[in-house]
């Protein structure tokens, strides 16, 4: 699966897990050099406080389109350690 954004891949992997909809890729992944740490936290009432990244291509930017689970409940630790998108992000074979 690869994830893309303004026409950059910026992650890709065979060991997606889908959770929701939304295929969590693993952390080793993603190209650390499009992802920016982002101060937003919102909490899922089963997966537990998600953290963001933006993604920055070719001088664009896409604020939290990417979250992750820094440490997850135990009824989601098969996404511990692993990236998902949304805000315009597409997901391909």
């Amino acid at each position: 699966m690869k994830a893309i954004w303004n026409n950059t891949v910026i992650a890709e992997s065979n060991e997606t897990v889908m959770v929701e909809n939304n295929h969590y890729f693993p952390e080793e992944s993603i190209k650390k050099e499009y992802f920016k740490a982002s101060d937003t936290h919102t909490t899922c009432p089963w997966k537990g406080i998600a953290s963001y990244y933006s993604l920055e291509v070719d001088g664009k930017e896409n604020i939290d389109a990417a979250w992750y689970y820094p440490e997850t409940s135990e009824l989601a630790r098969n996404i511990k350690g692993r990236i998902a998108f949304w805000k315009g992000v597409t997901i391909e074979k």
